[in-house]
C-alpha cells in the first residue's frame, strides 16, 4: 500500500530550473543574433540593444524577452522592429539552442533600469542622504 510522495511545485514557486536554464540559453542566442546584426529591420539594424532576461512559459513554447536599447532611445520603435522580426529570431534561436519547438517571442522593455535610477535618486535625496551618511561614520 505504497503512497507516492511526489513533490508538486505550487504555481507561486516561480520558474523551474529548466525554464531558467533554457531562458538563459535563449538569451545568449538572441544576444548573438543581435551582435551579428542578422535582423534586417531598419528599426533594429545597427542599434545597440541589451537583452537583460528571457522568461519562458513552463512548456517552453512562449518567451518574453526583456530588452533595453542603448540610452533608452526610440524604445517603441525598436520594440516594434523586434516584434516584427520575432518569427525570424525564434527560428534562429531554435536552431542554435536545439529546441524541439521554436518559442513564440514577445519583446518587452525592461523597466528595471528605470526602477534602479528612481531608487538611486531617492537614496541621493536630501531626505535620505543624511541618514545614510550617519551610518557610514
Amino acid at each position: 500500500m505504497g503512497v507516492s510522495m511526489r513533490h508538486h511545485r505550487k504555481k507561486t514557486d516561480g520558474p523551474g530550473t529548466r525554464q531558467l536554464r533554457v531562458g538563459e540559453l535563449v538569451r545568449h542566442a538572441i544576444v548573438e543574433i543581435l551582435r551579428r546584426e542578422e535582423i534586417q529591420d531598419p528599426s533594429v539594424a545597427g542599434r545597440s540593444i541589451t537583452v537583460t532576461e528571457v522568461s519562458l512559459s513552463p512548456d517552453l513554447r512562449n518567451a518574453t524577452v526583456f530588452v533595453e536599447p542603448l540610452g533608452g532611445r526610440d524604445v517603441e520603435e525598436v520594440l516594434a522592429g523586434l516584434n516584427r522580426s520575432s518569427r525570424f529570431v525564434a527560428g534562429r534561436v531554435a536552431k542554435s539552442v536545439k529546441l524541439k519547438y521554436a518559442p513564440t517571442l514577445a519583446f518587452r522593455r525592461d523597466h528595471s533600469f528605470d526602477h534602479a535610477q528612481h531608487i538611486d535618486g531617492i537614496l541621493r535625496s536630501g531626505a535620505v542622504k543624511p541618514d545614510l551618511d550617519d551610518g557610514a561614520s
